[in-house]
This record gives C-alpha cells, sequence and structure tokens, in this order.
C-alpha cells in the first residue's frame, strides 16, 4: 500500500504542469530536437540534430521521448514526461532500498530527503538526460552490492551489468568510467577484499556490454564506423577539454551539491561531523549496512572527484551525487528523528544561512521585476538590460512565498534546537516540497519571458512554413524545434554565408542578440523586422 502511495505522491509532485514553460535551450531543447527529427525522418538508430548527425549521445532517452511524444505531441509535456516518470521510479527505488537496508521509517525519511531538495526533485522536472542515466548508475552500483549479500549472486551480477549497459546506452562511456573507478576504490579501501568474483565481474561485463552493443553494433554493420567513432572522440574531449562557457574552479560542483541539495545536504554535514567525533550515527549498524555504506561514501567521493578535475562544468555533472547524498544524510535524519542524536548549533547556523539565503532570492525576484528601471541602468550588460525591459506582471505580494519559505525555515531551525525534531524535519522538508512547486509552477515561467521567450515566440512564428530560420552569433537548438524546421536535401542550407549572401532557394530569417546587432544591421542583404527584449530579427532581402 506504501508503494502505491509513493507512486502517486511522487506523480503528482512530478507530472503536474511539465508543459507549462517552453523547453530551455541548450540541453532540454537538444535532446527534444532529436526525438521531434526521429519521428519526421523515421530514422530511429541514428541520433540526429538539423538532421545531421549528433554523435554526442547515444539514443536511449531520445527513444524514451519518441515514445511520449508518439503519446501526447511533440510539446514540452511530452519531452519533459519520461523524467517524470523516471521520478516515480526514482522514489519508489529509495523506499524499496532503504525499507530493505534499514527499516520503513528510515525508508521513508530517505525518500522524502530525495524529493525534498531543491535540484533532486528540480531535475525531475526537466527534459534533460541525467536524471534517466543516474537511476541506472545507482541501481547497477546496488546490485554489484548485493553480489555479496544476495543468496542468488548471478542474478545480482545479471541485474547491474544490464543496467551498466542501459547507463551507457542513455550517456555514454561515462557510465564505465565510473563503476570501475567506484569498484576500484571500493576494492582498496576494503582492503583489497571484495565480494564479487571474476564469474560476477564476467557477467557485469557481457550483459553491460550486451545492451549497447544491440545499437553501436547495428549502427557498424549498417552504417560502418565512422557515426561511433566520432562518438567516442567526442566523449574523449568532453573529459579532457573545457566547453566554451562552461568552465569552472575544482569546487564548483561541491558548492553546488551543498546549495543545490538543500535541505539534504545539511544532514549530510552533520553525518560527516558525527562519523569525525567517533560516534555511530545510527543505532545499530549491521555487516551489510556498512558495507552498504562504503559503496555509496564511494559513489559519491569518485563522482564528486572526478567531475571537479574534468574540464567541462556544468551544474548537472555532479547530479549521480544525489543518491549517496541523501542515502547518507537520512541516516543522519533517521537518527535525528529518533531523538537519539542533538543536532550541533553550527549545523542549524549552517541551515539558516542557506534557507534564507534561497528565501531572500525567491522573495527578491518580484522586487526585481517592479523595480526593473531603476536596476536596469546599474547593468552593464546590453543583452541583460534589454532581458528586463520584457513586459512581465509582477505584485508585491509575491515576495511573500521567499518570505514564508524564510519564516518556515528559522521555525525548523529553533525546533531542531529545541530537541524537536520530528516536527522540525517536516517541517523543513515539506516546505521546500511546496516552494519547489511554486517556483516551477509560478516563477520558473515569468523568469523564462525574460530569458528566452522572444527569441521562442520569433521561432513558433514559422511553424509549418518552408523557410530557413538561422540564429547569428550565438547557439541555440531552439529555433529547429519550436520552428517544426523540414527535412531538406540542400546541402547549402548549413552554410551561414550562403544564407547571408547567396542566392537563396526560400525566404531566410535571422536571429542575433542585441550586442551583435550592429554587425548585421547594415548588410545590404538584411531588413531589419523587429527587435524584443534583447533579440533582433532580420529578414534576407
Amino acid at each position: 500500500m506504501k508503494y502505491l502511495l509513493i507512486a502517486v505522491v511522487a506523480a503528482l509532485l512530478f507530472i503536474p504542469f511539465l508543459g507549462a514553460v517552453h523547453l530551455f535551450d541548450w540541453d532540454e531543447v537538444n535532446f527534444a530536437e532529436a526525438a521531434r527529427e526521429m519521428i519526421v525522418t523515421g530514422n530511429y538508430t541514428q541520433v540526429q540534430i538539423d538532421f545531421r548527425p549528433f554523435w554526442e549521445k547515444p539514443p536511449l532517452f531520445i527513444w524514451l521521448q519518441v515514445i511520449s511524444m508518439k503519446l501526447f505531441g511533440v510539446n514540452e509535456f511530452a519531452a519533459r514526461f519520461p523524467n517524470a516518470v523516471v521520478g516515480i521510479a526514482t522514489l519508489l527505488s529509495c523506499f524499496a532500498i532503504g525499507k530493505r537496508m534499514v527499516d520503513e521509517k528510515f525508508a521513508l525519511w530517505w525518500t522524502l530527503a530525495y524529493a525534498g531538495s531543491w535540484l533532486p526533485h528540480f531535475y525531475f522536472k526537466s527534459g534533460i538526460i541525467d536524471p534517466t542515466f543516474n537511476l541506472f548508475i545507482f541501481l547497477s552500483v546496488y546490485f554489484a552490492y548485493r553480489i555479496n549479500w544476495s543468496e542468488k549472486p548471478l542474478r545480482m551480477a545479471i541485474f547491474s551489468g544490464i543496467l551498466l549497459g542501459l547507463a551507457v546506452l542513455t550517456k555514454g562511456p561515462a557510465a564505465i568510467i565510473i563503476c570501475v573507478l567506484c569498484l576500484l576504490v571500493y576494492w582498496i579501501w576494503n582492503k583489497f577484499r571484495i565480494g564479487i568474483k571474476w564469474t560476477h565481474l564476467l557477467l557485469i561485463v557481457a550483459f553491460a556490454a550486451l545492451v549497447p552493443a544491440l545499437w553501436f553494433g547495428y549502427e557498424i554493420i549498417s552504417h560502418g564506423w565512422w557515426f561511433v567513432n566520432e562518438f567516442l572522440v567526442y566523449q574523449v574531449r568532453l573529459f579532457t577539454t573545457p566547453d566554451a562557457g562552461h568552465g569552472g574552479s575544482f569546487f564548483y560542483h561541491w558548492i553546488v551539491l551543498l546549495a543545490g541539495c538543500f535541505p539534504a545536504s545539511i544532514f549530510l554535514l552533520s553525518y560527516i561531523r558525527g562519523r569525525r567525533n567517533g560516534k555511530s550515527i545510527y543505532i545499530t549498524e549491521t555487516t551489510e549496512l556498512k558495507d552498504f555504506k562504503k559503496w555509496m561514501w564511494t559513489l559519491f567521493w569518485v563522482v564528486l572527484i572526478l567531475f571537479s578535475i574534468v574540464e567541462t562544468k556544468i551544474v548537472h555533472y555532479s547530479s549521480l551525487c544525489y543518491f549517496p547524498l541523501t542515502f547518507l544524510a537520512a541516516l543522519a535524519i533517521y537518527r535525528l528523528a529518533e531523538n537519539k542524536m542533538v543536532l550541533k548549533k553550527w549545523t542549524v547556523s549552517v541551515l539558516l544561512v542557506i534557507g534564507i539565503i534561497l528565501g531572500i532570492a525567491i522573495a527578491a525576484l518580484p522586487l526585481v521585476g517592479l523595480y526593473k528601471n531603476e536596476l536596469i541602468p546599474h547593468i552593464g550588460d546590453k543583452f541583460a538590460r534589454a532581458n528586463l525591459e520584457a513586459d512581465v506582471p509582477w505584485n508585491i505580494a509575491e515576495s511573500g512565498f521567499g518570505l514564508f519559505y524564510i519564516v518556515l525555515v528559522i521555525v525548523s531551525g529553533v525546533l531542531l534546537l529545541r530537541g524537536k525534531n520530528r516536527v522540525g524535519l517536516l517541517c523543513l522538508f515539506l516546505s521546500a516540497l511546496v516552494l519547489i512547486q511554486v517556483t516551477m509552477t509560478h516563477f520558473v515561467p515569468k523568469v523564462e519571458k525574460y530569458s528566452q521567450n522572444a527569441a521562442i515566440e520569433y521561432f513558433k512564428g514559422f511553424e509549418g512554413k518552408d523557410v530557413y530560420v538561422y540564429p547569428l552569433n550565438y547557439h541555440s537548438y531552439a529555433h529547429l524545434f519550436y520552428s517544426k524546421k523540414l527535412s531538406s536535401t540542400n546541402p547549402k542550407q548549413w552554410d551561414k554565408e550562403w544564407l547571408l549572401n547567396g542566392q537563396l532557394d526560400k525566404p531566410a530569417y535571422f536571429i542575433c542578440r542585441i550586442n551583435h546587432k550592429d554587425k548585421y544591421k547594415d548588410n545590404p542583404n538584411l531588413e531589419l523586422i523587429g527587435e524584443k527584449n534583447g533579440f533582433v530579427f532580420f529578414r534576407r532581402k
């Protein structure tokens, strides 16, 4: 009965309002466009963007989006629906594993900690690959751990291998790198002892290879090595070279996890502090639980350090840490809820600081909109100034959401300091759940009107029209998805110079940011047809 209840609550949290806001450039639109082009071309084995081979990602998640689009149409809801289903599966997995490892109360706290933390919840309402990839990797590690504790270790090895293969088919070789590093680090940490025998490893490798081979093998047989080769070359470049605009410091992901996984991250700090003081963070730890904790710590540090070293820094690269982070935090939360642990004042102080900062950020959004005319002269970037000129209705009362959250965080902190732990924890996580929903359904659509809405509406105006639409001096996939670009056999369609100056076979329209307006407004072949909120629109004469 509890499984059904969790599934229903998760569905209510993740599914409603999935289509309330446009897909965001780049990642969300990127994957949705690949799915749309699969449907348009009928080519379901090769991933394409702009009707050209796209070797950055394997096809599994895009296949899920294709199925969703077949059911719900080519739209935002369909693009995000697969992750909502993955969110339901994730919470059910947390509950099932938590119940098996500890008990039902712990399972519920772990489930609440995952669902009630900001970024872990947010990604289930998105159309990016990572939530699906993360679930496959986590379950693969879980079944690898189970090999040593199950009466049917061969079955556990097969499950682990299949899930690892699905992870590879979702996002690529990064899955293998993560799992191999986890196995190696665990082996060293466990003093070169491991319960996984060679037969188990061979089974994992065999099934992990079999699943993606169904695609890689077909692709090689049908089209040769070039597509797979380009895919592998790109994966190497991703790990060794920072993408433009996606560099960052070594501690980038540390900060992201601390703030983004609030409030669960605070209890992970409490857990770490408790272990450093030589205290048992849990009442009675079985040998099996201790072993699982080793695997979770291994997964956490491998992912965090690996992506701290990797040159490309993007927020969701460390999102696999959400599983071990919330599990380990839930151990401290469970102990607190059972009044077997006293939360330190410094922990409550950090909790209050981060919670209040988040609340202030939410409360400040309406103020920025209401007093934008006073702010605009102090903003140096021309594009950002023009963004703020968007006509978005705000009311001072909307700041109340952020202020209300601040009050609830403070109430939670006071309750925790006074030893009313269970009520304090429920207040903290349930208030986060409510504010996450408010942010996603109320604030994100308004913020999107400043950032990209003008461009999206421009692209949507070309839907069903046989024209060229091309962004100048900035990278985008939105013009493809929202203009519903038609397939063309003209090889010059991707040539910017031809589109600007050549003899065209159909009308061409362009968009650029206001920073580059002067570069194109004097082009004799272009006619300025409008501008809005930082975007400038041109038409070929």
